[in-house]
């Protein structure tokens, strides 16, 4: 292991890092127990407070970015920012990694596979046709005040999701010809281009902007400001829509967990949302450490696929023993490494999208492996279910009040 003393920022500075950001670090160590590369490893080097001694000999020349363990280290880190949450010094820990890739990453560094990715999500035309061939949600051009934002990857790997958060909200456009958020490249040592990627997804999507993708989001709203930026959960939550329609399954209310965003959670600090809207169509099961990482992280699951294993496998099995029928996902990276691991042990569980669930309760497309779901009773046929009423809008044609909204759908 290379061995660096952990030494404040000296006078001499390469411009690497903001100085402000890697000086608030204090090394006081609370963020160890909650780092889970610390966990799986007990080295003190893999760990936020071991990185930021690494990025301090980087800024000051004692180290040179092509160092075994700079390179080691600034690949292995997850980049799921649960650091922040417990720092007492407020450090941001997610700013610092990207400096640190933009530096380290660059040129011949770079991991191939990523930059093969970051690519191909930077040309429009192929995001979009992947998507068309797929049929995620779509809706012709049009004037509007809200946009679902379609994830580059979500079009292609997880279409059904655009599709049921659209039925969901109704309301908002979805235009075809939107590009890349701009997160991945963010995280993979391209964060100007990132940063540029967010501001021209904002000009084609002018107004407020829905996702269901909790890594995008931190992403955009850092870039484009929160008030104009939420997760799914989070909008239905400040909106005042409320579910009202239920899963089960065997003829029991169903059991559900949640693996939360890391970036949605330790990022915006949104977490408690997701947790309601499950609960008020079923039966939502807390499992230990559903708050940590699930090893997906982006590109990691790809780049680090051994790594990335050993974050998931015990959080697959404290979602089986606690004998939930589903796993929530409320970001398409987790969703596919959830539903990866989960079907190479041939598991009972099931990892569906968050939109997904609440869709199904709602009377739309039924859930996967042929679960049995019960739909409320309604109160007059013809009913549109999976709507949502926001406080304050207009009904849709033909409904004539609140009352006949009682559908199974959503009310607030």
């Amino acid at each position: 292991m290379t061995h660096v003393d952990d030494q404040p920022t000296a006078a001499v500075s390469r411009g690497i890092f903001d100085a402000d950001l890697l000086d608030r670090c204090i090394s006081c160590g609370f963020c160890l127990p909650a780092c889970p590369t610390y966990a799986v490893s007990s080295d003190e080097g893999s760990s936020p407070r071991g990185r930021i001694t690494l990025m301090r000999a980087l800024e000051t020349g004692r180290l040179d970015a092509d160092d075994a363990r700079l390179r080691e280290e600034s690949s292995f880190c997850l980049g799921c920012r649960a650091c922040e949450p417990v720092c007492p010094a407020g450090v941001q820990y997610g700013h610092l990694l990207e400096e640190w890739r933009d530096h380290q990453w660059r040129g011949r560094h770079r991991p191939p596979l990523a930059q093969v990715l970051m690519m191909v999500v930077s040309r429009t035309p192929l995001v979009r046709a992947m998507g068309l061939v797929r049929r995620h949600a779509r809706t012709r051009p049009t004037a509007a005040t809200g946009y679902l934002m379609l994830g580059c990857f979500e079009r292609a790997l997880f279409p059904q999701v655009s599709r049921a958060a659209h039925r969901l909200l109704p309301d908002l456009a979805v235009p075809t010809d939107q590009g890349c958020c701009g997160a991945l490249h963010a995280h993979n040592g391209e964060s100007a281009r990132g940063r540029e990627l967010a501001r021209r997804l904002g000009d084609q999507l002018p107004g407020d902007i829905v996702t269901t993708a909790g890594g995008c989001v931190a992403h955009l709203a850092g870039v484009l400001g929160p008030e104009r930026v939420r997760e799914l959960s989070q909008h239905l939550a400040l909106s005042g829509a409320v579910p009202t329609g239920e899963v089960r399954v065997d003829g029991r209310r169903a059991r559900v967990a949640l693996q939360d965003s890391c970036h949605l959670r330790n990022g915006l600090g949104v977490y408690r949302e997701p947790r309601e809207l499950i609960d008020a169509v079923a039966d939502f099961v807390a499992v230990p450490a559903d708050n940590s990482c699930c090893g997906s992280a982006g590109t990691y699951s790809l780049l680090r696929p051994r790594d990335s294993r050993r974050i998931l496998d015990p959080k697959l099995d404290a979602f089986e023993a606690a004998g939930v029928d589903y796993v929530v996902a409320v970001n398409p990276g987790c969703l596919r490494q959830l539903q990866n691991g989960l079907r190479r042990r041939r598991s009972p569980v099931r990892a569906v999208h968050l939109a997904e669930l609440l869709d199904a309760a709602a009377g739309g497309a039924p859930l996967p492996r042929g679960v049995r779901w019960t739909l409320p009773r309604l109160r007059g046929r013809g009913a549109a279910p999976g709507r949502i009423r926001i406080p304050g809008t207009a009904p849709d044609h033909g409904e004539t009040s609140g009352a006949a909204r009682d559908t199974g759908g959503w009310s607030a």
